[in-house]
């Protein structure tokens, strides 16, 4: 929503979600990590920094020896203490973990009309993030080696819809072809090392705000999603600018389901069920079905006049069938130069930067976690071979904009997977593989409403929310800049806005503060960069643009 992520946003984000993470955790992080604590067990022996030893979800353990073969020496099995069918349970309980995207994404991306009349649709958004997210998880598996998951991460997919596409004005070819040039970007910068410098520069609070920020957009789209919030109407003549469902009551069976849908899912985190949001979405949708064969709601609109106690989108109802070809016509539908035509040189440069900023601070934060988690980090953190984790991460951007399915990041819903005993990548050639059945399976996403899906995004707003503990609210050269940022995101509808206010209030504040020299010089850039984007309207009129 990173995810999120977030994953997040969820994850995956710092960026944003949707999440999921890192910057912007995922779905389903906090769960995954207390069952890899209870559950995982490794000892203390390591191998170039990889746990030399077992890592058994179920304590048992398997002694680790030599190489029972080819597919073992590749991806170091005995060497990492797992086993072909601890690899393959692993990384089905990834999918599962995860699989809650193939049904959000399009929810998120879906239904927004750009400037040309273009909409996505459900079975085509769906094909595509399946098919991104099979592709980029067995690439990450196979050449990074590393049991984390690839897939749209909430929070850009987000930003391209409602800040891109909806207030922009940009068309979804041209949005898409942004991200394909940020994933280019993400990856120049990760093999030259500039990223994680970036990376450094950025203080610990503002990470941690970023995250929380998100969240909170995560959650307010989720809210509204779900008609528990609603517009006050222009008429009302009121300074109020939202209100609690319609006239300050929940009055109608979508919002109910909604509500129903949030202790659901919030239930199955708690209880730590493996895929406990991907379960919620499905049993919400079943209600939703039962709800909508009892009390006929319909849609939101009917015969072009409005009926607010419908269905926002998709109305609950059987499909024709539960499978078919998938529908692969989003694939290439990208321009990459399209935007800096419709808006400008400096202004899509900026919205490319935006990408930049949000992807940046996402998997790197996200990677060291999970490596933590599955005993594969050396002594200082960092995972073995995180340069070609960061570059695979990268591509994941460019092959998400690539097939409109928004940029694809690691997710933290994978420690699911590595509390279940993942270690090697094997795990996540599973994972893809049944992304890519996945596909196969499109028209079964169309029957699940908004409603019954809007409610995972408050639950990833309120994990991403568990990162506030880390920022210092004490001192107030701290707090403002990260108040800022959190609190600016859903109040401008702008996960960038958020950032740019927020790197700007700090550097201002160290500049005022006396403590100019403790501002890393990339962060004066950045913050320069933004007051430049806030001000593109003054500046570009200056330029004669």
């Amino acid at each position: 929503m990173r995810d999120n992520r977030e994953n997040s946003g969820p994850g995956g984000m710092p960026g944003a979600g949707d999440g999921r993470e890192s910057g912007a955790a995922a779905p389903g992080h906090e769960g995954a990590g207390a069952t890899a604590a209870a559950g995982s067990t490794a000892s203390s022996a390591t191998l170039g920094g990889v746990s030399s030893t077992t890592a058994t979800a179920d304590g048992a353990g398997t002694p680790t020896g030599a190489p029972k073969g080819a597919l073992d020496r590749y991806f170091q099995i005995t060497e990492r203490g797992s086993t072909v069918v601890t690899e393959v349970r692993g990384g089905v309980v990834t999918f599962f973990a995860m699989a809650y995207i193939i049904l959000l994404n399009p929810l998120i991306l879906g239904g927004i009309e750009d400037v040309e009349g273009t909409v996505l649709t459900v079975p085509q958004v769906a094909a595509v993030t399946a098919l991104a997210a099979g592709v980029m998880t067995i690439l990450f598996g196979v050449w990074a080696k590393y049991p984390f998951g690839i897939a749209a991460g909430l929070g850009i997919n987000t930003l391209v819809a409602v800040t891109f596409v909806s207030t922009q004005g940009l068309s979804w070819p041209e949005a898409m072809g942004l991200v394909v040039l940020d994933g280019i970007i993400i990856v120049l910068l990760a093999v030259s090392g500039f990223r994680s410098a970036v990376f450094n520069a950025i203080p610990p609070s503002l990470k941690s705000a970023i995250a929380v920020g998100i969240g909170m957009f995560i959650a307010i789209i989720g809210f509204v999603d779900g008609g528990l919030v609603r517009r006050m109407p222009d008429a009302a003549n009121t300074t109020v600018p939202v209100q609690l469902g319609i006239g300050g009551h929940i009055v109608s069976w979508p919002t109910a389901v909604f509500v129903l849908g949030i202790i659901i899912c919030g239930v199955l985190v708690v209880r730590k069920v493996p895929g406990g949001l991907f379960l919620g979405i499905v049993i919400n949708t079943i209600i939703a079905l039962v709800v909508e064969a009892i009390t006929s709601s319909g849609p939101s609109f009917v015969d072009g006049e409005p009926n607010p106690t419908g269905w926002s989108l998709a109305v609950p109802a059987l499909p024709d069938g539960i499978g078919g070809v998938p529908d692969l016509s989003l694939v290439g539908a990208f321009d990459p130069f399209g935007a800096f035509v419709r808006v400008g040189v400096i202004g899509a440069t900026m919205l490319v930067f935006t990408l930049v900023l949000a992807n940046f601070f996402d998997a790197m934060g996200t990677m060291t976690g999970l490596g933590k988690q599955a005993g594969l980090a050396g002594p200082d953190g960092v995972i073995p071979g995180m340069k070609r984790a960061l570059v695979v991460e990268g591509v994941g951007a460019v092959v998400g904009g690539a097939t409109s399915s928004s940029s694809n990041t690691v997710y933290v819903d994978s420690a699911a997977g590595i509390a279940d005993g993942a270690r090697p990548g094997l795990a996540n050639v599973v994972t893809g593989l049944l992304f890519l059945a996945a596909m196969f399976f499109t028209p079964l996403y169309e029957m699940v409403p908004v409603e019954a899906a809007a409610p995972v995004l408050v639950i990833v707003g309120a994990m991403m929310m568990a990162q506030i503990k880390d920022i210092d609210f004490t001192r107030f050269d701290i707090a403002l800049p990260a108040f800022m940022t959190i609190v600016v995101m859903p109040f401008t509808y702008s996960i960038a806005n958020g950032i740019g206010v927020g790197f700007i209030a700090y550097v201002a504040l160290a500049l005022f503060a006396g403590r100019a020299q403790q501002v890393h010089p990339l962060l004066y850039v950045v913050a320069v960069l933004f007051v430049v984007y806030f001000a593109i309207e003054p500046v570009s009129n200056m330029l004669g643009a």
